[in-house]
């Protein structure tokens, strides 16, 4: 539990990092967090003796391309967070990760033919209502919301068909989007704008430091999701979007208007909702006698 806690909280503070690598351009962030977690990964892959049984998995059909998707997936997804923080839309993001739940749900009927139960489809239909109601009354779609939402649900639905655990598919991920990160950084070198050992000592600690706050996170979680139940794993998840508007609204001081907290208040009735339909029926399912 402590672990999962521990996951989700990291996820939930990281708009405070990444906002202390707001002079910095995005492409680079975004690159030195691959290039560095990459290694680390692989580091840690190699110290566990795993390196051989991923080596032996990517040679299996259809391994390299699955892992592929994912690596493009969650590559728009941080690069997305990672602009969205230094441009001040903190907020916005955390309404990404309220939704990202309810709309995995939906993926997860529409492509992998699961069925909900009612009060199911009654928490996606409140949260398109909340999404819905934002869009009229700001006067645009948060479009960064439903690009965190959607890239990360998807990720999620392509892990969910992938064969390799948690660790070896980040490690394989990374790996696979290491070169580019690597041409990119070599190219800024080139043209002069590079930051990494050319700014302050604080912000070089900070980019190879990006490694390890996106690795770290993902070790606990992965850890966690073996040890407790998945129910408990869905409640915490709620942690990270939560600090991450707390942040938003009191740490940058970002606008929450009427319209943001109506249309938040809808998005939130939906998880409620969710959570305890989750529950109520965990409970009834476990209380089931078993058959004759």
């Amino acid at each position: 539990m402590w672990y999962g806690i521990g996951a989700y909280v990291s996820w939930g503070i990281f708009p405070l990092y990444w906002m202390l690598l707001a002079g910095v351009p995005v492409l680079q962030v975004i690159s030195h967090r691959i290039l560095w977690s990459s290694l680390l990964l692989a580091a840690w892959v190699a110290a566990s003796g795993q390196a051989a049984a991923l080596l032996a998995s990517i040679r299996r059909p259809g391994v390299l391309r699955a892992y592929a998707s994912a690596a493009a997936l969650i590559g728009i997804n941080w690069f997305a967070f990672i602009w969205a923080v230094g441009a001040g839309y903190v907020v916005e993001c955390s309404l990404g990760y309220f939704i990202n739940p309810l709309l995995s749900v939906l993926l997860a009927v529409f492509v992998l033919g699961e069925q909900l139960r009612r009060a199911q489809w009654a928490a996606v239909a409140i949260a398109a209502a909340g999404v819905l109601y934002l869009t009229v009354a700001v006067g645009r779609i948060p479009w960064i919301s439903l690009l965190l939402a959607t890239s990360f649900a998807l990720y999620g639905l392509v892990k969910k068909r992938a064969p390799l655990g948690p660790v070896q598919g980040l490690t394989l991920e990374t790996g696979i989007l290491a070169p580019v990160a690597l041409a990119l950084l070599l190219w800024s070198e080139h043209a002069g704008d590079g930051a990494f050992l050319h700014r302050d000592g604080l912000v070089t600690a900070m980019l190879f430091g990006a490694g390890a706050v996106t690795a770290a996170p993902l070790l606990m979680f992965a850890t966690a999701a073996q040890s407790i139940p998945l129910l408990w794993v869905g409640i915490l998840q709620y942690i990270a979007p939560s600090l991450q508007l707390a942040i938003g609204v009191f740490v940058f001081g970002e606008p929450f208007s009427h319209e943001r907290l109506v249309g938040f208040a809808l998005v939130w009735t939906a998880l409620v909702v969710f959570a305890v339909e989750g529950i109520v029926a965990h409970r009834a399912s476990t209380l089931e006698p078993p058959p004759e």
